[in-house]
Parts: C-alpha cells; sequence; structure tokens
C-alpha cells in the first residue's frame, strides 16, 4: 500500500494476540520496520528490550562478542541495533499497522489453497471456510510448514538436523552482567543476546517483556537447541522441565545468569526441522512470491529469521511496484522477477553455508560431543571462526556474505597462479596463464534492462567502506542515532532500479543467470571487455574493482566463460 495504489488483503489463520517463536532480532529489521511507519509505535509500547549485538561462548576461552556491523560502529561511534520482544505483543502492533494503512485484515482465516486463474492474470485463493478470493498476486507467507502455492516438500538446505526446546524464567540475570574483560557491553548496560554453547547443544538468552498477572516484568526467554536423536538419551530429554532446568544451570557463563531462575509454564515448547528452502521463490507467470519461513528458513543461530523476512517483504513490494509500472517490456519484468528468486536463494545458500562453517569449527574442537562432533566430522574448509562469527553476526549485511567471510582476496585471487584460479584450472583441466585468451562462449546472450538491488539492505555500509562516499556514511551513521527521526537522511536501495547485464545461455532461459548492476559491479565496462572477443588474461583483470572481480568468478563458477586457449609466439 504504501507503494502505492495497491489493494491488500491479509489471511492469517491465527487470532492475535499470538505466541510465536523468534523473540531476538536482527539490525537489519529496524530500517523495514522504520519505512513502514510502524517502528515508532513499536518503540513507544513496552514490550521490547533494544539489542546491540552478541555474546557467543563457544569454547573454554573468552566468548566472542561482537556490536552488529561490530567494524562501522567502532568506526563511526554508531551503535547499530535491533530488539528483543514479546512476540505475541509485537506482531499485534504490525499486524494493527496494515490495517491503519489500509489493508483488509482477516484473523482466523486459514488459506486452503490457491491455483492460477484461467486467463493467467493472478490467482484465485480458495480459504479453508470454502470463500474464494480473487488476487492479481499471492503472496505466501505461510511459515515452515509446506508451501500454498508450490505444494511441493522444501529440500534441505543444511545437512544439520535440529530441535529447538524453550520456557519464559522469572530471577535471571541480563547477560551484559558477566564478568570479564571481554564484555563490551557491560559498562553501558547495552543488552545483547547470549548464546553459549555445551555437550549436547547451544542454549539461547533472550530478555523478553511480558505481562504476568496484570504486572509487566522482564523475564528471559532460555532454550535448547540440540539433535532430536539426543533426546533419547539418558539424562537428556530436554522436553522434561526439571532435566532442562538442571541442564542449562550447569552450561558455562549461563549458569551464572539463572541459578535463582522459576519458569512461567509447566510445559516447554518445541520447534523442528531448521535450514529448509523451496526450489523457487518467485513465479512471474503463476503471480506468487513466497517471503519467510515459507520460501526458507535456517538455524536460528543468529536470530536472523524475522530480519530476512521483513526485508523479503521489503523487496517483494518494490518487485510489485515495477511489475505495474508502465514501459516495461515482458523481458524486463521476468527479469525483475528472476532476481527475487536468484538473489534471495543466494543470500540463503550462503548464510546456511556459513552457519555450517561455524558449526564444524565448532565440532573440531569438540570431539567428544555426540551433537559437536556430528557437525565437526564432515564439513567446508573455510575461513577462520572469528571472521565467520562477524559475518553471520551482521546477518549477510552485504550483499556477498562469502565474500566477507574469505576476506575479499581481491585480484590475488584472479592471479592465474593463486588459490582460486589454480584450482578452477585444475577442475575443469585447464592450463592458465598470463597470456590466456578469455572470451564468452557461443552460446552465452547478455540482456540489458532495470534490476532491483535485492536484497536491499538500508543503512549498510559495504565492506569496503571506501566505496561509499563519506557523505553516505556520515548520513547512515546519523541514520542509527534515531531512525524514526533521521529516516529520509538514507534512501533505500530498493526506492529505484539499476541498469543491469545479464548474462544467461541462449538455449537454456531457465538454466544459471548471472546478473550484474552496472552501478555496483561494473557490468558494462566487464561486457564492453569480453563483447569483443578473445582478450588476454591479463588485459581483462586489470584494474577490476572488487565488485567487478566477484562478477568474474560468478561467471566463471556459472560455466560462462572460455578458457584454455594460449597465444603463440
Amino acid at each position: 500500500m504504501k507503494q502505492g495504489g495497491l489493494s491488500v488483503a491479509v489471511f492469517e489463520k491465527e487470532d492475535f494476540p499470538r505466541e510465536h517463536i523468534g523473540e531476538s532480532f536482527a539490525h537489519p529489521l529496524i530500517p523495514v520496520l522504520e519505512e513502514t511507519g510502524v517502528l515508532d509505535k513499536v518503540l513507544a509500547s513496552d514490550c521490547w528490550v533494544k539489542k546491540f549485538g552478541g555474546i557467543f561462548q563457544w569454547r573454554g576461552q573468552d566468548p566472542h562478542v561482537a556490536f552488529f556491523d561490530h567494524s562501522n560502529t567502532v568506526r563511526d561511534g554508531a551503535h547499530r541495533w535491533a530488539i528483543h520482544v514479546n512476540r505475541s505483543e509485537f506482531d499485534k502492533i504490525l499486524l494493527d499497522h496494515a490495517a491503519e494503512l489500509g489493508a483488509e485484515v482477516f484473523e482466523g482465516t486459514a488459506v486452503s489453497d490457491c491455483a492460477p486463474l484461467p486467463d493467467g492474470q493472478g490467482q484465485e485463493v480458495t480459504l479453508k471456510d470454502g470463500r474464494t478470493v480473487r488476487a492479481g498476486f499471492f503472496v505466501d507467507a505461510s511459515g515452515r510448514r509446506n508451501s500454498i502455492v508450490t505444494k511441493k516438500r522444501r529440500e534441505w538446505l543444511s545437512g544439520y538436523r535440529n530441535i529447538a526446546i524453550w520456557q519464559h524464567y522469572l530471577g535471571g540475570r541480563t547477560t551484559q552482567t558477566l564478568d570479564g574483560d571481554w564484555n563490551i557491553f557491560r559498562e553501558q548496560d547495552m543488552s545483547p543476546i547470549g548464546c553459549f554453547a555445551f555437550r549436547d547443544g547451544w542454549c539461547w538468552y533472550i530478555p523478553v517483556p511480558k505481562v504476568i498477572d496484570g504486572k509487566r516484568v522482564t523475564t528471559h526467554s532460555i532454550g535448547i537447541v540440540t539433535d532430536p536423536a539426543i533426546l533419547r538419551q539418558p539424562g537428556a530429554d530436554f522436553t522434561d522441565p526439571e532435566v532442562f532446568l538442571r541442564t542449562v544451570k550447569q552450561v558455562p557463563k549461563l549458569g551464572e545468569l539463572i541459578q535463582d531462575v522459576t519458569p512461567v509454564g509447566d510445559k516447554m515448547l518445541t520447534a523442528t526441522n531448521y535450514s529448509m528452502i523451496n526450489d523457487k521463490f518467485a513465479d512471474y507467470d503463476g503471480r506468487w512470491i513466497l517471503l519467510g519461513d515459507a520460501s526458507y528458513f535456517v538455524d536460528p543461530l543468529f536470530s536472523s529469521g524475522v530480519a530476512f523476512a521483513t526485508n523479503q517483504a521489503r523487496a517483494a513490494a518494490a518487485l510489485i511496484r515495477e511489475t505495474r509500472r508502465e514501459g516495461l517490456g515482458e523481458a524486463e519484468v521476468r527479469g525483475l522477477w528472476r532476481d527475487y528468486d536468484t538473489e534471495w536463494h543466494g543470500m540463503a545458500a550462503s548464510f546456511a553455508l556459513s552457519i555450517d562453517q561455524w558449526y564444524y569449527a565448532i565440532g573440531k574442537d569438540n570431539p567428544d560431543s555426540v551433537y559437536w562432533n556430528s557437525r565437526g566430522t564432515d564439513g567446508p574448509a573455510g575461513p577462520d571462526h572469528e571472521t565467520t562469527f562477524h559475518a553471520l553476526l551482521n546477518t549477510a549485511f552485504t550483499p556477498d556474505l562469502l565474500q566477507v567471510l574469505s576476506r575479499g582476496e581481491g585480484l590475488a585471487a584472479l592471479d592465474v597462479d593463486g588459490p582460486f584460479m589454480t584450482a578452477y584450472a585444475e577442475a575443469n583441466d585447464l592450463e592458465l596463464d598470463a597470456d590466456t585468451k578469455v572470451a564468452l562462449k557461443e552460446n552465452v546472450t547478455v540482456l540489458t534492462g532495470p534490476a532491483l538491488d535485492i536484497p536491499g539492505f538500508k543503512a549498510a555500509i559495504p565492506p569496503e567502506p571506501d566505496l561509499m562516499p563519506e557523505e553516505e556514511q556520515k548520513a547512515i551513521a546519523a541514520y542509527w542515532d534515531d531512525p524514526v527521526r533521521n529516516g529520509d537522511l538514507v534512501d533505500s536501495p530498493l526506492d529505484r532500479t539499476l541498469a543491469a547485464h545479464r548474462f544467461g545461455f541462449a538455449d537454456d532461459p531457465e538454466g544459471p543467470q548471472v546478473r550484474g548492476l552496472d552501478e555496483r559491479d561494473g557490468a558494462a565496462d566487464l561486457w564492453e571487455r569480453l563483447r569483443g572477443g578473445p582478450v588476454l588474461w591479463r588485459d581483462l583483470v586489470r584494474g577490476l574493482h572488487d565488485g567487478q572481480e566477484r562478477l568474474l568468478k560468478r561467471l566463471l563458477h556459472a560455466g560462462m566463460l572460455d578458457l584454455g586457449t594460449r597465444t603463440t609466439a
């Protein structure tokens, strides 16, 4: 509706307020709340606690600690922040706000099915009570059950299987009060999330303001994430409240905070099956879009779910806005829809892989643990644990999470004798040197057109701050000081389209596609270097900036470049 002129109906299975898992968020959520106009309403309520980062105790040494977007926070002094919330109240504020903006909200109204309209211009949505609704676009945000619109079972996004078990407790100390010189949150009483590893998994510790017996009190959500198989071992049935509480009180660091806690409820809550993904997130012909857990969900380790879902919703709104805009051709519209699918798939895959990397690193340090050892016996070789931690806590705030994890690599990655190109040559049985001729393969086509800068996180500084003008960086710092008052200081990347080049295979239009934005990835210049025919490798890579290096590597991975012919004297 705020994107302009849309008639929106929201069909919600539950009656609000209702309880829901997910009480601690990552900072990319805040700009979306600000843009929708609901942030001031959330902040005016009593259902939240300001969150500044995380304390993660995984090994015997001091915990990993960091503010959100730690390096930029230290550099400019502006704390990026999120919130811990009582989800039942928080979600009710958001749903009521949607109604105030003009959406027709139907609570207690489940959707049972949908099917394309005969004219191909939308979907017919069938409600559980038998009524039907015609929609120009159907956005499936139905959660972690199998998608309504795709009618397919999701694939596993990670090899790890987890179950979460939790309850709320009174009487706990706040995480920022933990002793130790490492605790960057204690001096200014800044609340982080607390995550603590133990033999059979890891625990979360989250402050949650609740109303109990008519009074507002601060509880703490305490949860265990473990392998379901462990629950069958003697003394490890964490769904038993007594076993659960006895176990968490023995966890290093966490135990210091919860010796005097009492549970709010008498039964443990559970949720299963983390890290699954649908094979498709959007379909232009079907006029449907998946967002949130309906598209993919990952391990809750870094509180990413709600931040990802709301930014997907922001991107979906921009996608529908551009689809309805006059003047775009069919191919251009399809390119935009493919962007949503491809870019969010890339985000999901890289984030899940990075969490697997984190688990793998911990597993190697815990060979006697059934839980951690199962996660450390087979995993990716990759960056150090500290780099992974900071990248994940930032919740993929950059266009390419794996670029951060690999510390960029720079032009060294494209040196024919460097590790990346050496591995590429070996995998493809090539002999490469600086005089190797490079060309696009004959069946590769290149289309130009508008693109959305998905995922489009607002108020984000790229991993290479020097690429962003200093004035923009100052505006972002001011934004985080007060997003409600300073919302206009920073534009959303999704407010406009950008020129792009899309590389694909002519004989496989549904196959791999590599999109490069002209503004950020230097796609137009790279295309100019390639379009005239074979070019020497040394000439191709000379002077490329970071965005072009990433784009060139993506073209290599997609098999779109013809290499292996060398010049002769």
